[in-house]
């Protein structure tokens, strides 16, 4: 396989293959490209790739390569660019009608060129021996030669382009256009075969459409715009079933129809309605199925008459009589009298699927042939109004059949209603979607209807009656189509009668013992005698022998019915299990073959491949020889053909066998530059020649230009002077034509002038009109117009005015703002730093706390140290003003004395103190005169001071730190 860079390489490849003739492998590069992994990013050239692919593979009805291509090209543009795609398989489908259509005009005798039953099929093998033997070359075979490949062809097309586009919500539009168009061949060629074909394709693509819920792109049936397309489609497929005739088909289609309505849950548009019944009373009709095919009628009717408000009045008249002759032209009797059990049971089976698509709702507990039966029918269309909607014929008709008793002269009162019938009908107008009603279809089955109530009404009045006598009575019927109508009467229990032909007459009434109702009476006989004699004679009861014998009986015969049944039951699952097991072996067993059928076909598809490969760069190789030597033997001949024109030159001797190309090439080059050097000097010499000639020729044609040019200005001046005589004349006779017009039209100056000065006055008078009112409505729209620009103005200025105020507002708003946030920063930052000098107080005060506790501990460790040394007499008393803190250090140096001398008793500070220093003054009194109740030292002085001048107690100094600290942070 030939690699490209760049697409464009494999399109410019093709090309120059297609125009040397090789299209097959050109195709094949084409093929490969598109097949390949490398390109499968979608790009604007294998658009164009793909033209040329396609109509490469229509010239040369490549229907598998065309299949794989566009497979290919699916998955490189499903989710890029899905419109290239679409416009692929259009040209694909034009190119290969086109090519249908061409072969199809080259034909003269289609018919006979497209006589082949199955598009699909072979040649068969005696076609083929009389094709070899017989003597025919004539035009048939020739049409059947060349339209017939064609027209595979393109079927093959359809059949390709569906299986692309199925179930592609992407390309829902395009499957329904090439679904239509392929209905459309099989309905102007006739093709049954390929019809059936393609609705069967289209109904397994809807199968698996259904099946595979969870595939990518699937459409969505409940889209209205999907339901439309595929309801289209199947209504296209119903309408050429029915032109083709292909009834069965065209029930499959009915019943598409209304399963692809049941499984949408929706109902289509009323026109689509109208045709889905219109149809359907077509097929009951084909089928002899009288009774669905009224009721189809009957919904007709019903649409017709809700839904399409512009039908004529005359167009109802004709549905609607075509409703009640269709209900009118059902059996009266039932054809299922005295039928099986299974046969009913199909029947029921039957009218319940009917019911379903004419749109009838059945129970299934009751009898369907009690709810879809004649009388009923006919009761419905009086109840609804259908009988009244009829023309007058039909309602006679209606009358006499089912309502009147006239046995004698019934036939002769319907024959005039049945002829005037007959003669009605015909195509609707088009407000109508019913195309055409034709009443004449109903009349053989309303005079077989005729023929019953006739032989009915005969034999409620009649035992015997001569055959002539009731012959001339029916005249729709000879006798012995009478009898068969009779027969079948009898048969379904309508009418008993009897035809005695050597007696020559027919027998009424109840005369065999064939008659169901002596039957009856005779067992209803039977049973009252049996009962009165049960009343009579009661049964006496009796032991049962059985019993005494077999007293479990009964449940050995259960167990025996359950053991039989388990027995039944295995013998199931073993017959189950050993189809399960023939069938896996089977799909082994197929599974093998295949796969060994797949092996052998792709080693025989590599062996055929290399086979063409080497064949094909033999060709290639001997193709190229062969023009090498072409070429040598060109250039052979051509140096002889000149070395031979030579007068007097010697001709080489040249062997085309000897020489290579090369040589001869070479020998040609020197001879063409010998033959264009000589070539050179010959022009040379001529052009010398031919100036000399030009010269001589001007020399001796200048005096004859000279005297040819003066006679023509000779000639030219008398021809001026004579036009310009005419024009002189001419102008004369015209001015004197002038003259009279002025003199006959001088007469009506007068009142030509009056005319005018009346028009311009009238025409003045209402300039003024107009102008004053044009003034007047100026005026008063500048007055509006100032008046507008007066409340515009007022009002510009009261909304400045009150944007001014609201601006000066919000300045003094936003200015006091400012006021009261400086005031407030203003305010915390006192705040802060009363604060701080606080904080700074205490801290002094701790510091002083801190160093009073370290001289305290100093000297109450110096005084162990050194025992009871006698303190220092030389220093006063008031001359330390630290005295209360130096003391205190003493007493609690004393009171830790105390305390380790009495290790197990604990000693308050205060005590220690007290104890420590004996000589210690009383305490002062309190703040109210009196002494401290606990006899607690008194603070000092100094303490006292700093106290009353922070404003904070000695007794919370760690409160006032923590909430300084807590204000600092904040």
């Amino acid at each position: 396989m030939t690699s490209f860079v760049k697409p464009e390489n494999a399109l410019k490849r093709a090309e120059e293959l297609i125009n040397v003739g090789q299209k097959q492998d050109a195709l094949q590069a084409l093929h490969d490209l598109i097949t390949s992994k490398r390109y499968r990013a979608w790009q604007k050239p294998l658009e164009r790739i793909m033209f040329k692919y396609v109509e490469l593979c229509v010239d040369m009805r490549k229907g598998r390569f065309a299949k794989d291509g566009l497979i290919q090209y699916r998955i490189v543009c499903q989710q890029v660019n899905v419109t290239s795609l679409e416009e692929v398989i259009k040209h694909f489908l034009h190119l290969s009608t086109e090519k249908a259509e061409q072969a199809r005009s080259q034909a003269q005798a289609l018919e006979e060129a497209l006589d082949v039953d199955d598009l699909e099929a072979d040649k068969r093998p005696e076609d083929l021996m009389l094709s070899y033997v017989s003597g025919e070359k004539g035009k048939d075979r020739s049409d059947r030669e060349l339209v017939t490949p064609w027209f595979k062809f393109l079927w093959e097309t359809y059949r390709t382009v569906l299986e692309i586009l199925r179930n592609n919500s992407k390309l829902e539009a395009l499957y329904a256009m090439t679904a239509h168009r392929a209905f459309q061949f099989c309905k102007v060629y006739k093709r049954t075969t390929e019809f059936r074909r393609l609705c069967e394709i289209i109904r397994n693509h809807l199968a698996n459409l259904n099946k595979y819920r969870d595939q990518r792109d699937r459409p969505d049936l409940s889209a209205p715009e999907s339901l439309q397309l595929y309801l289209d489609t199947r209504f296209e497929q119903l309408k050429v079933a029915t032109e083709l005739k292909l009834w069965q088909e065209a029930f499959r289609s009915v019943e598409d129809i209304h399963g692809l309505m049941c499984m949408v849950k929706k109902t289509p548009k009323p026109s689509l309605m109208v045709v889905y019944y219109v149809k359907l009373t077509e097929i009951f009709w084909i089928s002899d199925n009288n009774l669905y095919h009224a009721h189809a009628w009957l919904k007709l009717f019903s649409i017709q008459k809700s839904f399409n408000k512009n039908l004529s009045q005359k167009d109802l008249q004709l549905i609607a009589s075509s409703v009640i002759l269709a209900a009118l032209a059902v059996s009266p009797y039932d054809s299922k009298h005295g039928a099986s059990h299974l046969e009913l049971e199909h029947e029921k089976e039957r009218n319940l699927r009917m019911a379903n698509l004419i749109g009838f709702s059945l129970d299934s507990k009751l009898e369907s042939r009690d709810v879809l039966s004649r009388a009923n029918l006919l009761s419905e269309l009086v109840s609804k109004g259908v009988l009244s909607c009829t023309i007058q014929e039909v309602k006679d008709l209606y009358h006499l059949l089912e309502h009147e008793f006239f046995p004698l002269d019934l036939a002769t009162k319907l024959q005039p209603l049945l002829n005037k019938i007959s003669k009605l009908g015909g195509k609707l107008s088009s407000a109508s979607s019913v195309p055409e009603v034709q009443l004449s279809q109903y009349v053989p089955a309303l005079e077989k209807l005729a023929t019953l109530r006739l032989l009915q009404q005969v034999s409620k009045v009649y035992q015997t009656m001569k055959i002539e006598s009731l012959s001339q009575m029916i005249p729709y019927f000879d006798f012995s189509a009478v009898e068969k109508i009779s027969v079948d009467a009898v048969k379904q229990n309508f009418v008993a009668m009897k035809v005695d032909h050597s007696r020559n007459i027919v027998l009424f009434g109840n005369l065999g013992i064939e008659s169901d109702g002596l039957r009856d009476h005779l067992t209803v006989l039977a049973e009252s005698l049996n009962k009165a004699r049960a009343m009579i004679y009661p049964p006496v009861g009796k032991a049962s022998k059985t019993s005494d014998i077999l007293p479990d009986l009964a449940d050995i015969v259960d167990k025996e019915h359950k053991r039989l049944l388990a027995r039944k039951s295995i013998i199931e699952k073993r017959k189950e299990e050993l189809e399960r097991q023939l069938l896996e072996m089977e799909r082994e067993e197929e599974s093998k073959r295949l796969k060994l059928l797949k092996i052998t076909e792709e080693a025989e598809q590599k062996r055929l491949a290399a086979e063409y490969e080497q064949r094909k760069n033999q060709r290639l190789r001997r193709e190229i020889e062969e023009r090498e030597l072409e070429e040598a033997q060109a250039l052979l001949q051509e140096a002889e053909k000149r070395v031979g024109k030579k007068k007097g030159s010697r001709k080489p001797v040249l062997d085309s066998e000897k020489l290579s190309k090369q040589t001869l090439m070479q020998l040609a080059l020197t001879e063409q530059l010998r033959e264009r050097q000589e070539m050179e000097k010959k022009l040379q010499k001529l052009a010398k020649t031919m100036d000399y000639l030009e010269r001589a020729k001007r020399e001796e044609a200048a005096p004859l230009i000279e005297a040819e040019f003066q006679q023509r200005l000779l000639e030219e001046r008398m021809i001026h002077e004579r036009n310009q005589q005419l024009e002189v004349e001419l102008s004369k006779h015209r001015h004197e034509g002038d003259l009279k017009e002025k003199n006959r039209m001088a007469r009506m100056l007068e009142s030509k002038k009056s005319f005018q000065e009346r028009v311009i006055s009238l025409r003045q008078d209402e300039f003024s009109r107009r102008r004053a009112e044009r003034e007047e409505h100026i005026r008063q729209i500048i007055q509006a117009r100032k008046a507008e620009r007066e409340a515009q103005r007022k009002k510009i200025f009261y909304v400045r005015r009150e944007e001014e105020r609201i601006r000066i507002l919000c300045e003094e708003e936003e200015a006091r703002k400012r006021e009261e946030a400086e005031r407030r920063k203003k305010e915390e930052a006192e705040r802060k730093a009363k604060l701080d000098e606080i904080a700074e107080k205490q801290r002094q005060r701790e510091r002083e706390l801190e160093e009073k506790e370290r001289l305290r501990k100093e000297s109450l460790f110096g005084s162990a140290r050194s025992g009871d040394a006698p303190a220092r007499p030389d220093v006063a008393p008031s001359s330390r003003p630290l005295e209360p803190v130096t003391a205190a250090p003493a007493a609690a140096a004393a009171a830790a004395a105390a305390a380790a001398t009495s290790p197990a008793k604990y000693v308050p500070k205060f005590r220690r103190s007290e104890a420590s220093n004996p000589d210690a003054p009383p305490p002062e009194s309190g703040r109210w005169g009196s002494s401290r109740p606990d006899n607690r030292p008194s603070r000092p002085d100094s303490w006292r001071n700093d106290d009353s001048r922070s404003g904070f107690g000695s007794s919370r100094p760690s409160w006032s730190s923590s909430r300084v600290r807590s204000s600092t942070d904040r």
